[in-house]
C-alpha cells in the first residue's frame, strides 16, 4: 500500500503519518522539509520574503526529495503529503500573491492584480503541474485527506492565513478527484484517525493505538522545528 496523508497547513499530517507508520508497520518517507530547504535556497529569508523564482526552486527541490524516497519505498509507504501539496501552495499564489498574507484584506473571490511576474509564474506552475500530477498518479494507491479542523499553527514559519488554507484544502480534493485516486476524508482525534484509516484501507495494526501514538509523539518531539532564519545552510562536498 502506497498511502499519502493529504491535507492543508496545520491539519496534522506529520503526526498522523508518524503514528500510522508505527501502527501499520509501513515505513514513512523522509523527504526534506521546507524548513530544511529554505536556508539553502534563500539564505536568511523567511518564506514570506521569498521571490517567485526562489519559491519555484524550493518546490522543485521538495518534489525531487519526495520522488527519491517514494521510489526507494516503492513496495509500500506512508507519505506525509505529496508533491501536490507544494505545487498547489505555489499555484494558488497566482490568486493570492507570492506572499499570501499580503492579500488577506481582499474580498471573497477577489484575486491580486495580474503582473508580468505573476503571469510568468502562472505559466510555469501550470507546466509543473502536468509533471507533478503524472508522478502522483503513478506513485500512490490511495490518499487519506485530513479535515481542515485544527487551528493554524502560529509558529512563524507558514506565510498563510485561514483564507489561503481553505482554498488549498479545497484544491487538494479537486485535484485528487481529477486524478481518480481513491481518497478518504478523515477527522477526529489522532486515535480516531488511526482506527478509521486502518479500517478503510484494510491494514492490520502491528502495535496498539497507545503505543503507536506514544512513539509518534516521541519522534515528533525530535523533529527540528527551528525557524528557517536561524538555520545554517547544509554544505555538501
Amino acid at each position: 500500500m502506497r498511502l499519502g496523508i493529504s491535507g492543508t497547513y496545520s491539519s496534522g499530517k506529520t503526526m498522523t503519518a508518524l503514528a500510522l507508520s508505527h501502527y501499520t508497520g509501513l515505513p514513512r518517507t523522509m523527504a526534506k522539509t521546507m524548513r530544511e530547504i529554505l536556508p539553502e535556497a534563500a539564505p536568511g529569508k523567511t518564506l514570506e520574503e521569498c521571490t517567485a523564482a526562489e519559491l519555484l526552486q524550493m518546490i522543485v527541490v521538495r518534489h525531487t526529495e519526495r520522488v527519491k524516497y517514494e521510489h526507494q519505498l516503492a513496495d509500500g509507504f506512508i507519505s506525509d503529503g505529496s508533491s501536490l501539496q507544494e505545487w498547489i501552495y505555489g499555484a494558488l499564489r497566482v490568486r493570492v500573491g507570492i506572499n499570501p498574507n499580503d492579500s488577506v484584506h481582499l474580498a471573497e473571490g477577489e484575486d491580486v492584480e495580474r503582473t508580468p511576474e505573476i503571469d510568468f509564474f502562472d505559466d510555469v506552475m501550470r507546466q509543473l503541474g502536468v509533471s507533478f500530477k503524472q508522478h502522483v498518479k503513478r506513485s500512490f494507491d490511495a490518499f487519506v485527506h485530513l479535515r481542515n479542523e485544527l487551528p493554524l499553527s502560529a509558529d512563524g514559519h507558514r506565510p498563510v492565513n485561514d483564507r489561503f488554507r481553505t482554498m488549498a484544502d479545497a484544491r487538494l480534493l479537486e485535484v485528487l478527484a481529477e486524478l481518480e485516486i481513491p481518497v478518504h476524508v478523515v477527522g477526529g482525534s489522532l486515535a480516531e484517525r488511526l482506527r478509521t484509516i486502518v479500517h478503510i484501507v484494510g491494514i492490520t495494526p502491528v502495535v496498539s493505538e497507545a503505543e503507536a501514538i506514544a512513539r509518534a509523539r516521541e519522534a515528533y518531539g525530535q523533529i527540528d522545528t527551528t525557524i528557517e532564519t536561524r538555520r545554517k545552510p547544509v554544505l555538501v562536498g
